[in-house]
């Protein structure tokens, strides 16, 4: 029936939009710092089962098949690929970035906590590091300062935080970073500002330093680059478009039939 077809191509279309947008957006991010690319799942909608399989036929036998008229596809879900992105070296105290498991906790200031992958961060007015973001600087929870006649700054990979003061030869510790893991990271809610809010799906936060308990390490002096792909995007890119097209032919040629069984004449 022309009439379905219309609808089925437009389900195939709306679908495929949607995952334009996920490109898109992968895309326009490839240089976000530790950004995490998103895959859309689509799964088909519910079938006019015309004829059951192993219904009876003129001579009582089973049919070993039956007739299934699919209705289409909708968007199942978006899941995102946290694997891990490269490392690039920038040499700077602040910047730090997480090899292996983990996230970095700020407090945002409704007193949420927020968990982030991006580890470029600043010093604000009070001597706290805080997320590098040009709006709102979430201090790292639990809370660092660093004192004002600081001259240098390390991390330890198991996230000590030490600073080099004058006149003292030894390194002074001012805190300890603590990283936050999830059961289901994928069910972390993405909330921009390369930030993400833990959920029900996500499990509560599970806390603990760096290199213990299968927490990734922290390594100063870089930062993690996004890890979408330009080429296998650009790839998707294509593939859809061809696909949209090809929605776009079904429509035309349910249109075409439409049309001819319009200008029937007896």
């Amino acid at each position: 029936m022309s009439v379905q077809t219309l609808y089925t191509a437009a389900t195939g279309m709306q679908t495929l939009q949607t995952k334009l947008d996920v490109i898109s957006n992968n895309l326009a991010n490839v240089n976000t710092t530790a950004f995490k690319k998103d895959r859309i799942n689509f799964e088909d909608l519910f079938y006019d089962n015309r004829v059951l399989p192993g219904k009876l036929d003129g001579s009582s036998n089973p049919t070993p098949t039956g007739t299934h008229i699919g209705m289409g596809v909708r968007v199942q879900s978006t899941q995102t690929d946290y694997q891990q992105g490269a490392f690039r070296e920038t040499d700077r105290s602040l910047d730090w970035t997480i090899r292996g498991k983990g996230f970095f906790q700020v407090l945002d200031p409704t007193g949420q906590t927020y968990y982030t992958r991006a580890g470029n961060f600043s010093i604000n007015a009070n001597g706290e590091i805080v997320t590098g973001s040009a709006g709102v600087g979430r201090p790292l929870e639990p809370s660092i300062t660093i004192p004002q006649d600081t001259t240098g700054i390390e991390v330890s990979s198991d996230g000590i935080v030490s600073v080099q003061r004058p006149g003292q030869q030894t390194l002074e510790e001012v805190g300890q970073i603590q990283l936050a893991n999830f059961i289901n990271p994928e069910g972390l809610l993405k909330l921009g500002d390369n930030l993400y809010s833990e959920t029900n799906a996500s499990s509560a936060a599970i806390v603990g330093n760096p290199n213990i308990d299968g927490f990734g390490s922290v390594e100063k002096g870089f930062l993690e680059a996004s890890n979408v792909e330009p080429v296998q995007e650009l790839v998707d890119l294509i593939t859809t478009q061809r696909a949209f097209e090809l929605n776009s032919q079904t429509v035309q040629a349910g249109d075409q039939i439409l049309q001819l069984v319009s200008n029937l004449r007896r």
